[in-house]
């Protein structure tokens, strides 16, 4: 997805007609891929630092809860402090949390301060996504808008692909992992710091309104509810399953490395047909092969460490897939007046999911052992497919007129919430 840089701008909402140019744009997104790099290092790190150390598997479970709780709030309490300090300040305070809670996992193996710090960067990294997203809907025109924030995706997860890469290369018994997170955290403050991207207007208030949402999309807010759930367990058990199960540490790295190219690569397939037929039946057909893909996993678990790469990233690729399609068919059946409401509420539905499943997971996982989450898994993906089968069913698909284009999209990347729009502004809510 090549953008000209040199050529093209994009219109500054602030200054009428003038123009931002996109090398001010760009500065947002490549300040997300340097947080990702440290971000996916952290993911990594953790369970197989936690296993090395002797400790229970139980542990990380806790972590990754924590991590989700943490989300969970960034969801709700990020729009006030944007309304508060700006775009700009916001983007670097959060920032500023991230680095901090990679400091506390420097401090050493300590499982209580860790869920803390996990918390500290949960509520941090949805509320980036959320600044930085508001804050490129704001800046881009329609022209180029769904180029530039495919881009954003592709760079973001791009991002986690390398920092989980890197944990083959470090001693994990140092804090290694730790100062190269929060190195990676300061260098994503300078492009931002140094941007000349407009600030946004001050944001408007975003309302939850679940009934409302599922009201408009019934499979859409499901959609988002079981991949919540989902892409949860899948990004925070599997480092913690393989460890257990006595995986190397390059091992886990590859594992998750190789996960993020089924979300880089695949998605763009399934999207294509979904802009041409009912969107509802590529999502039942995305929630079969996650519930193949873990049916797999349970079969290998434990076997041929390539058989695994391969399966795990079917699995991530399906359950991704259901996170853009959800938002696409979600987005199809709304009218403009109401995007604004369905995004938040179909956002605190993810994040709620992430945070209720992997708690369960983490109970469960305590008597049943650390492969509970392939079965958890299996549950969410098969009761989604019968109740989208069910849908297709009862109600009538979206005029193809209707629906707008796919853009491929990442539950490792929460749902813009279009903070920074002015009621009166006209076609701009598309794009989610």
């Amino acid at each position: 997805m090549a953008i000209q840089t040199k050529t093209q701008s994009a219109v500054d909402p602030q200054q009428g007609s003038a123009p931002t140019p996109l090398i001010a744009i760009a500065s947002v997104i490549v300040s997300m891929a340097l947080i990702a790099i440290g971000n996916g290092l952290m993911f990594a790190y953790i369970p197989v630092r936690l296993g090395a150390e002797g400790f229970d598997p139980t542990w990380a479970g806790l972590i990754v809860t924590g991590l989700s709780a943490g989300g969970l709030a960034g969801c709700i309490l990020t729009g006030p402090l944007v309304r508060r300090v700006g775009h700009a300040r916001a983007f670097m305070v959060l920032s500023a949390l991230i680095a901090l809670s990679n400091a506390a996992i420097g401090a050493g193996p300590h499982p209580l301060l860790w869920i803390v710090a996990r918390a500290l960067y949960g509520f941090a990294i949805c509320g980036l996504f959320i600044v930085a997203q508001s804050w490129l809907n704001d800046a881009l025109p329609n022209a180029i808008r769904g180029r530039v924030m495919a881009v954003f995706y592709v760079a973001y997860i791009a991002g986690l692909g390398v920092g989980y890469a890197t944990l083959a290369v470090i001693d994990i018994h140092t804090a290694a992992a730790s100062l190269i997170g929060i190195a990676f955290t300061a260098l994503s403050i300078l492009p931002v710091g140094m941007t000349r991207l407009a600030q946004p207007p001050a944001p408007r208030a975003a309302s939850v309104a679940l009934r409302q949402a599922w009201r408009i999309s019934p499979v859409g807010v499901a959609g988002m509810l079981a991949v919540g759930g989902l892409s949860m367990i899948i990004s925070g058990f599997a480092p913690i399953h393989a460890t257990a199960k006595g995986y190397s540490q390059a091992d886990v790295a590859l594992l998750l490395s190789a996960m993020p190219v089924g979300t880089l690569i695949l998605q763009i397939p399934l999207g294509w047909l979904s802009d041409r037929t009912d969107r509802r039946y590529v999502l039942a057909g995305a929630a079969a092969l996650a519930v193949v893909a873990s049916v797999l996993a349970v079969a290998f678990d434990g076997g041929a460490l390539m058989a695994l790469v391969v399966i795990y990233l079917i699995w991530d690729w399906a359950a991704e897939s259901i996170y853009a399609l959800s938002s696409a068919h979600a987005a199809d059946r709304a009218r403009k007046d109401e995007l604004l409401a369905l995004s938040s509420s179909m956002l605190f539905a993810w994040s709620l999911a992430g945070f209720i499943v992997p708690g369960i997971v983490t109970v469960l996982s305590a008597v049943f052992g650390t492969a509970t989450f392939i079965y958890v898994g299996i549950v969410i993906a098969s009761a989604f497919c019968l109740f989208v089968l069910w849908r297709v069913i009862a109600a009538r698909p979206v005029p193809a007129a209707a629906t707008g284009s796919f853009a491929p999209m990442s539950a490792q990347a929460p749902l813009p919430v279009e903070l920074a729009f002015a009621p009166d502004e006209e076609g701009r809510h598309r794009s989610d």
